[in-house]
């Protein structure tokens, strides 16, 4: 038989080929890691739609390499460039303006944010950040359109602080605490520069945390100049959010390490509850008050008659008098009758009751005789 060397042999020939092909590299394929966890193992990158705007504006944050689902902070900032971090902390970003955002299975992102003017000069960044769990952050070159542009500030990396006594709270609650006011002390410690180079105005990390809680962190900049082997007193200022109380714990950092610990117990503003106490009294009182007010307004009356004022009022006649009862006496004596007698009382004269001690029955008189000296 004649052997075929058309097109359709070649073809049958490439598809065994091919398939061979396939099978040898199948081990090889399933060995290479997905692209996911590459970037999730890889450091986080930011990348920005424009490298320049002007305020008012908006640009769109990407990134990658973060950790699945983690809340990420953006921000804006001055007097910082991607290889030096943010010089001031958040102090020296538009804290106003920023935007939060989630990142997705895979680690990455993208959202819009608004461009503003940092509270420093340029040269900018965009700054992104977790806000939860393990630290981590990424920088951006950025240009705002029209802020100033000013050289970074000089730094050096041999400066090294440490705790050298234990931390403390200082100061005390005032009457407003009891009512709900915030809560604030001061924590004081003692540092030390442990390096061979000046620590100028350092940028200290102060964090609360209630009971099992991720503590909140806020940044305290502190203003001086620690020159190696000297030590600084430090003071901070430590504030809860209002009508707290319980068990807190502050933390005191750093950069990446934690200096110390106190713990702080706040009680509770029982002036807020004796406020609601009174409340629930007062209220119900004054609405039962006004609405016996409204119903004595509203209810109808009867009119006066003296029908019905007699009903219940029993006045006495104007010539009443009372009685009293004589004493007996001895026979009485004919008086004569006196004109004034005889004449009878006078018109619109009011006759009284004489008692018994001033009648003339009571009187000696001449006609009377006595028994006094008589046998």
């Amino acid at each position: 038989m004649r052997r075929q060397t058309g097109p359709a042999f070649l073809r049958r020939g490439s598809h065994r080929w091919a398939a061979a092909l396939l099978v040898a590299l199948l081990p090889a394929l399933m060995l290479l890691p997905a692209p996911g966890a590459r970037a999730a193992d890889g450091k986080p990158a930011v990348t920005l739609s424009e490298q320049q705007a002007g305020k008012g504006g908006d640009i769109t944050v990407k990134g990658t390499g973060w950790r699945p689902n983690t809340l990420l902070m953006m921000l804006i900032c001055g007097q910082s460039a991607p290889g030096t971090g943010v010089i001031g902390g958040t102090n020296s970003c538009a804290n106003a303006d920023g935007r939060a955002v989630t990142t997705d299975a895979k680690g990455a992102f993208s959202k819009k944010m608004p461009v503003s003017e940092p509270p420093r000069p340029c040269p900018c960044v965009v700054h992104v950040a977790t806000v939860t769990g393990e630290q981590a952050a990424a920088d951006a070159r950025f240009v705002v359109a029209g802020h100033p542009v000013a050289p970074l500030p000089e730094q050096t990396d041999g400066g090294k602080l440490a705790v050298l006594a234990t931390t403390r709270l200082e100061g005390d609650s005032g009457i407003l605490t009891w009512f709900g006011a915030p809560p604030s002390r001061q924590l004081v410690f003692t540092v030390g520069n442990l390096g061979s180079a000046p620590v100028k105005d350092p940028v200290f990390r102060v964090g609360t945390a209630h009971g099992v809680f991720a503590p909140q962190w806020e940044e305290r900049q502190w203003r001086g100049t620690i020159a190696p082997g000297r030590k600084a007193r430090i003071a901070l200022p430590v504030e809860l959010t209002a009508g707290a109380h319980g068990d807190y714990r502050i933390s005191l950092r750093y950069g990446t390490k934690t200096l110390a610990e106190q713990p702080w117990g706040v009680g509770r503003p029982w002036g807020v509850t004796l406020f609601w106490i009174l409340l629930c009294l007062v209220v119900p009182a004054a609405v039962f008050r006004i609405g016996m007010a409204i119903v004595d307004k509203a209810r109808p009356r009867a009119a006066y008659t003296p029908a019905r004022a007699g009903r219940h009022c029993h006045p006495l006649p104007a010539d009443a008098t009372a009685k009293l009862p004589r004493l007996r006496r001895g026979p009485r004596a004919p008086e004569a009758p006196s004109t004034a007698s005889a004449a009878g009382p006078a018109p619109g004269a009011t006759t009284t009751a004489a008692l018994p001690w001033f009648t003339p029955d009571s009187a000696p008189s001449e006609n009377r005789p006595t028994t006094k000296g008589h046998s």
